[in-house]
This record gives C-alpha cells, structure tokens and sequence, in this order.
C-alpha cells in the first residue's frame, strides 16, 4: 500500500455542535484534529431550543461553563397551546430532573456554535475556516484518506487523516455524495420562520419557555423567547398547507400566525426584526453510519422534524460518540477497517422513540394526554423523550404508540456501515 502524508489523526467537515463537540472529545484525548469550517465568521443558524440533557454532552466536552455564562434566555419549561388558543399546563423540567439540569437555555446559534468551536480549539484542535470541502480523497482500496478543500481566495489543498468525521450538517456532504439519503414522506415538512421584539413573555419559570402551538390543521408553531426581548417563531407543515394561497414567506408566517390564537394575542404587540426563512427536507438518516475512513455525525447523519427539539442534542450526542468511537478506531491496527456498527446502532436505537413521538404528535387521531390516562407507567418514558434521556429501553412505550396511532416500525438506516466490496 502507498504510504501517504498525514496532517492530522482526524478530519473533521463542519464545526457545528456535532463536529466542534466530535473535536473537543478526541482533542481532550491527545488526538491531533482539523476542523473544516466553511464560514469565516461563524453561520447563521436556526435551532435554537435546547433540551435539558444537552448538559451532559456539553459538561464531558469541557464546553458547558462557557454556555452557561453566555447570558442566553434560561429555559425551564415547554407547553403547549391548541389551535384555539388552549394553554397547557407547563412542563417544568427541574421537578423531574432537580436543579442542575432542571433548567436549559434558548440559544443564539451563532454565539452558540462559536463557544463550541472555541471550546475544541481551547482543547488543542486546529480550526479551518473560510475552508470548504470540495473532494473525498481515496487510497486504491477505496476508503476514504483526506479530502480536497478551497479556501476563500480559491486555493486548493488536500489534507490528509486516517479517520475523516462528516459533520457537514444537512449538507450532508457524503450521504449526498454516496446516495444514502432516506427520506421520510410522511414527515416531509418545511419550515417559515422569523424573529420578532416585543412579544409578550410568560412570567416566573416560564419566561423562557418552549411553546408549541398546534396550527388548525397538520402542522404547529414554535415560540421561543430568546435574549434581549427577541422571540424565534416558526411553522411547520406540508408544503401544500403553507404555500396553498400565497407564495411570499412573509404572508405565509402571518397567517400561520393569525391562525393560532394564543401566538396570535402574544405577537400582537411586537415588531418583526429579520427576513423570513424556508426550509425543507426536515426528516432523513443516512442508509449507513460509516464508510471505510469516514464515519457521520450530527445531521450529516441524519435529522428528525423539530417539534420537540431534539436536533442540536443529538448532534451534540452523536459527536461525543464519534469522537470516542474514532479515538478506538485510532488505537486499532487498521482504523480504516475499524467497525462503527457499535455507534450507528445506539444513536438509531436512541432516535426511534423520538421519532415514534414525531409520528404520535402528527395522527390527528391520537392524544399524549389520552394515552397516558390509559398508561400511566407510560409518563416516565413520554418524560424522558421530552428531557433527552433517550438512550435507555423504551419498548413499552414504542408497543402502545404503535398500537394508538399511525408509528411505522423501526427504521433500517443508519445502523449499520456500507458493506464492503
């Protein structure tokens, strides 16, 4: 075999929360790392709603001090609203979880990110930015050994690891390149979104709370009250309900808006302060978790529907796992061959009973509340999706939602690596 030159034990695409977080682990463990990152000033990003077992990927990466002390919105709390304009009673996280991780925040993504990026760089990674991806590069067995990247004056270099880690985001860089992408039809939803100052805030611990707001039919909102008076409100649906009367983004929003009561009375005051966005394509996993040289995390692995928050902990999850399972990788005869099935099989097992809850919250037919008169063993389990614990055994729970509403059967992606030729 070619020997080839080696810049690092690991390359990582992408600094957001799942490679800043893969980066800070493996540096924290003595690996020389690179972080590819496309922006030169940090991204805008949307997610901004944290779920309370952020903590722990956050504290083990040495990054849950500095986000604590950012002074973003404190979080203690989600509710939620019917279409008529119906308050539930709030879930408070500290009277399942106690204080320390009783209370999470509504972050700003970019300051986010950016202390997470910082974090890992603190930690010993080299940083990149300005830097993006162009090409995987490949040994003559085809595995992958570095890749091509063009800065932003155009010049182009090649950098070279034994072990890459995709976390290009919903970029998703060698899904796309590999056509693994496995969409799910009946969560494919889009989102219209913008900020607004001004918006009426809950007093006490749910000044700060998430707030998901069902629309009259198939689709809902979030509320989010953020730092300095702003507040995240966005809609989620099919597109045919979004754009059925209107193809302007704004006019979408208002009227998502108007049709719930609750949002609508809480907006009345405030002022919108950014364009709106769109976006699409929100639940997919890649058909395997890893290549030969390349292993996926955060949403280059895969994304589900956002309703109850669980993107940025799960790319926070899925980099703490990548990165401990590349560091075992490193320590192997042959890293390029090491098996990931290990991690691809956790962080699917660990999505399904969110999922399972996506596809509940979406059957007009089924209620949460209903279910848990019938099943109150059940609450521990409905809690802990909403908390984030969703690493443990949830089959009670998966066997009465698949009996209760439309839940397909676990999905066959994103388990296993690509076989080997």
């Amino acid at each position: 075999m070619t020997k080839l030159m080696v810049d690092a034990d690991v390359i990582i695409i992408g600094g957001g929360p799942a490679g800043a977080t893969a980066a800070a682990m493996l540096a924290g463990l003595g690996r020389s790392v690179i972080i590819c990152e496309k922006s030169e000033k940090g991204a805008y990003r949307v997610g901004e709603s944290l779920i309370p077992y952020c903590h722990f990927p956050l504290k083990r990466s040495g990054a849950l001090e500095a986000v604590a002390a950012a002074g973003f919105q404190s979080k203690k709390s989600v509710q939620f609203a019917t279409a008529s304009g119906m308050l539930s009673k709030p879930f408070y996280f500290d009277d399942y979880l106690g204080d320390e991780v009783g209370s999470t925040w509504q972050v700003d993504r970019k300051l986010f990110d950016a202390i997470l990026l910082d974090n890992a760089a603190q930690r010993g990674a080299i940083i990149k930015r300005g830097v993006t991806v162009r090409e995987f590069i490949r040994d003559e067995e085809d595995a992958v050994c570095g890749v091509f990247v063009e800065d932003a004056d155009g010049a182009k270099s090649a950098l070279h690891a034994p072990v890459t880690i995709d976390a290009s985001g919903r970029e998703a860089l060698y899904m796309s390149q590999m056509n693994w992408r496995h969409r799910e039809p009946d969560l494919d939803r889009i989102a219209v979104w913008s900020y607004f100052k001004g918006g009426r805030r809950e007093p006490g611990r749910n000044e700060g709370a998430t707030t998901i707001a069902q629309l009259p039919d198939d689709g809902w909102v979030w509320y989010l009250p953020m730092a300095d008076d702003q507040v995240s409100v966005g809609a989620v649906a099919k597109r045919h309900q979004l754009f059925g009367s209107t193809r302007e983004p704004e006019a979408v929003l208002d009227q998502c808006i108007q049709a719930n009561a609750w949002i609508a009375e809480n907006l009345k005051e405030s002022t919108r302060t950014a364009p709106t966005r769109v976006t699409s394509d929100y639940s997919y996993r890649a058909r395997h978790c890893s290549d030969r040289g390349i292993v996926l995390a955060g949403d280059a692995y895969g994304f589900l529907d956002p309703v109850f928050s669980s993107g940025v902990f799960l790319a926070l999850a899925s980099g703490e796992r990548a990165g401990l399972a590349v560091h075992e990788a490193l320590k192997s005869e042959d890293p390029k061959h090491y098996d990931y099935a290990d991690y691809g099989e956790w962080l699917s097992s660990g999505t399904e009973a969110m999922r399972a809850m996506v596809y509940a919250f979406y059957d007009p037919n089924f209620s949460m509340s209903g279910m848990l008169r019938k099943h109150p063993n059940l609450t521990d389990d409905v809690t802990d999706c909403l908390v984030g614990n969703l690493f443990r055994n949830f089959d009670d729970l998966l066997k009465v939602l698949s009996k209760e509403c439309q839940v397909p059967g676990p999905l066959q992606a994103g388990i296993g690596q690509a076989p080997r030729s």
